[in-house]
């Protein structure tokens, strides 16, 4: 899979507005009620990550999850990132947690 062109991301960008990028990483803050409400979240992040055999790194703390993604071996984002991303917020807003 190909990186994706600047101005093939900034049309993308719109299913994912509330992530940020810096560099070749997108990245998102998720804050839950509590630590539990957070893992079940991880745990639904990780069955997706499992299913799109793509992972993100992932940082919880207490009731915050931090996700970030970028695919290494294209050397940059690409379309894998952003429909993982948009899964991911699917999967906050929605509670399939």
């Amino acid at each position: 899979m190909k990186p994706l062109t600047p101005a093939r991301f900034q049309i993308l960008r719109a299913q994912i507005p509330d992530w940020t990028r810096r560099g070749a990483v997108i990245r998102r803050t998720f804050t839950f009620v509590d630590f539990a409400a957070a893992l079940r979240f991880v745990n639904a992040v990780g069955r997706a990550a499992e299913a799109a055999a793509h992972h993100p790194d992932i940082d919880i703390r207490w009731n915050r999850v931090r996700l970030a993604l970028t695919t290494h071996d294209a050397g940059g984002l690409t379309l894998k990132d952003v429909e993982l991303a948009a899964r991911c917020d699917r999967l906050a807003t929605t509670g399939q947690r």
